[in-house]
């Protein structure tokens, strides 16, 4: 188990699936966590449900909105006087969008998707790196983890999710960057790129391919990722062990995808 004593983590998307998965595992090891969610508070207080009220700091904001990410950063610091980590975790993916589809869907699905997953976890990041470069006086003065897709690498088996796909790759290129361009402040930058983890969307995306059998069949391990392996990930990288492995990409698909 990562030792997370004495770190504040913000975590966004706490509220299912990986996000939730990773609070857990985050409260279990003695992280002082952030807990955000958009709309589904009941989620967010079921898996934050074993963090001590004490180390744990529940925030709503709509990741389309730059004032309300603005307002939660602001009360993120306050809440531990800083923080330690930021998560990048939530995202959105819509089932229209595609080539074949109106004008009118195509530019609404492409403008929500790239403000939701690559707008709003790039302010975030930006608060993040201002926030931990005066901050050098170790090796780490920040940590950034971004949760991205393999899609970022290989795209997407349905056509019409391109925009996800896209906004992926978008977030894992700025959060690159940021690896490279602020490595000698001591804030670091990793990719977490899952396949198909056992969440709401991937199901959803499994019906849109004929439903669960033919995604599984076509996995090299004949099973899904569970969302704790991505969290037990994002806990290890949390506590700064490995500085070296910052900007990499970390694949976690089962050798399904091996680049």
């Amino acid at each position: 188990m990562a030792d997370l004593r004495h770190k504040t983590i913000l975590l966004t998307g706490a509220s299912k699936g990986i996000g939730a998965a990773t609070a857990r595992i985050l409260g279990e090891a003695g992280a002082n966590l952030v807990a955000h969610y958009g709309r589904d508070r009941d989620g967010v207080e079921a898996a934050t449900a074993g963090i001590p009220e004490g180390r744990k700091l529940i925030l709503q904001a709509d990741l389309a909105k730059p004032a309300e990410l603005d307002a939660m950063w602001r009360s993120a610091l306050q809440w531990k006087g800083g923080i330690d980590v930021l998560v990048n975790n939530a995202a959105t993916m819509a089932w229209t969008g595609g080539i074949d589809d109106d004008d009118e869907t195509w530019d609404r699905v492409w403008a929500e998707t790239l403000q939701v997953n690559v707008m709003g976890p790039a302010r975030l990041m930006r608060s993040a790196v201002r926030h931990f470069r005066p901050r050098k006086s170790t090796n780490v003065s920040g940590i950034i983890i971004t949760i991205s897709s393999w899609a970022a690498q290989r795209g997407v088996t349905n056509p019409r999710t391109m925009a996800y796909a896209a906004s992926k790759a978008a977030i894992k290129a700025a959060t690159q960057t940021v690896a490279r361009g602020y490595a000698k402040d001591g804030v670091l930058a990793y990719i977490v790129a899952p396949g198909v983890v056992r969440t709401g969307m991937s199901e959803s995306f499994a019906a849109t391919q004929g439903g669960e059998e033919p995604v599984t069949a076509g996995l090299a391990m004949g099973e899904w990722v569970p969302p704790d392996d991505i969290g037990h990930l994002v806990a290890f990288l949390a506590t700064g062990k490995s500085r070296h492995l910052t900007g990499a990409t970390l694949d976690v698909n089962g050798a399904t995808y091996v680049r």
